[in-house]
């Protein structure tokens, strides 16, 4: 069964479903699957150095043939940098957390690259239109990590009313009903990240998954006590400490984890405070913010990586207390294309003759 979209044209690929790029878990090993599987898997490359990105990207290529995105910080020191080696290794799809400039999207253009950054209001979704972006991919506030306040039941449809180019719905998707849901609403596909963590391939460990399939619906929290940002994650014991710890405690531990987080990456002090002077420009942060904000990637990989639940930030969709299975990345993309395939064709649709484009 397929469902052609826009989406599926534009990108190259079997199925409208994207696999998110979420730091220290989209790696070569899921994102080479979902690409098999026949969605668009995307590599996170903000928690990578320059050489493991490289090595990341011909893991990737030796696993699959098939088209994939890289994940980018376009506030990053290297930016340039990995934009050139995107081109130089042909990858497929260019995706950005923040808004990438308008040469840089002129640049991966002028060499075959897709440019699809994540936004989260109608505003920013027009403005990346106008500088060229190819597609966007729109997270409500049901999704996991940093959010907005808005659903995905009124961000997708204030989105698609600004914008004529692809419009891929995340935050509460997690199968077929869902899929068929966006495509209804005049979206291309379906970004999940979620419902891929907990599947076979990805890389995070089976007991932190288990504490992922034990929550319900309830089980996660929108804290800024993270980072200063709006950030979903599970609510676990060490939350409900950072919503309870001092503001002063709280930076002194932010700075150190900092620290680890430049020593495991290698930035040099001064390339720490260029990208920190980017970030806090970016989203108008203050100096405590923005220290809370360097601390987030040691937290994650905390959990994500290390295990340690006592001491990791475990980020999360609303969508965990709809998940009780760890089935495989092709399992995830078949079933969820199955299902809105015959929800479609139940409410009148032929989903086989490109009806959602």
């Amino acid at each position: 069964m397929t469902l052609p979209t826009a989406l599926t044209r534009l990108a190259g690929i079997e199925h409208p479903v994207v696999q998110t790029g979420m730091g220290w878990v989209a790696g070569p090993r899921l994102v080479s699957a979902t690409a098999q599987a026949g969605g668009l898997g995307i590599l996170a490359s903000a928690t990578m150095t320059f050489a493991e990105l490289e090595k990341a990207i011909a893991e990737v290529r030796q696993r699959t043939g098939r088209p994939f995105g890289v994940n980018l910080r376009a506030d990053a020191v290297d930016a340039a940098d990995r934009v050139d080696l995107l081109i130089r290794e042909g990858v497929r799809v260019a995706s950005f957390a923040l808004a990438p400039r308008k040469d840089m999207i002129a640049k991966l253009h002028d060499h075959g690259v897709l440019v699809i950054p994540s936004v989260g209001a109608a505003r920013h979704a027009e403005k990346v239109a106008a500088w060229g972006a190819d597609a966007v991919i729109v997270q409500g506030g049901e999704g996991g990590g940093h959010t907005g306040g808005v659903a995905t039941t009124l961000l997708l449809p204030s989105v698609l009313d600004v914008v004529d180019i692809p419009v891929v719905a995340a935050g509460g998707f997690f199968d077929g009903r869902g899929l068929a849901a966006a495509l209804a609403y005049g979206a291309a596909g379906v970004a999940m990240g979620t419902r891929f963590l907990l599947s076979k391939e990805s890389t995070v460990p089976d007991e932190v998954k288990q504490v992922y399939l034990d929550q319900g619906l309830a089980g996660t929290v929108v804290t800024r006590r993270v980072d200063g940002l709006p950030h979903r994650v599970l609510r676990t014991e060490l939350v409900e400490q950072l919503e309870r710890t001092g503001r002063v405690r709280g930076l002194v531990q932010a700075a150190r984890n900092a620290l680890r987080f430049r020593r495991l990456t290698g930035l040099s002090p001064a390339a720490m405070v260029r990208e920190g002077l980017a970030m806090k420009h970016g989203n108008a942060l203050s100096w405590s913010q923005l220290v809370m904000a360097a601390n987030t990637p040691m937290l994650l990989r905390a959990g994500l990586v290390e295990g340690r639940t006592d001491a990791g930030v475990l980020a999360s969709g609303q969508v965990v207390g709809m998940i009780h299975d760890l089935p495989s990345v092709e399992e995830i993309v078949r079933s969820t294309v199955g299902q809105a395939t015959e929800i479609l064709r139940g409410l009148g649709a032929d989903g086989e003759q490109g009806s959602w484009s």
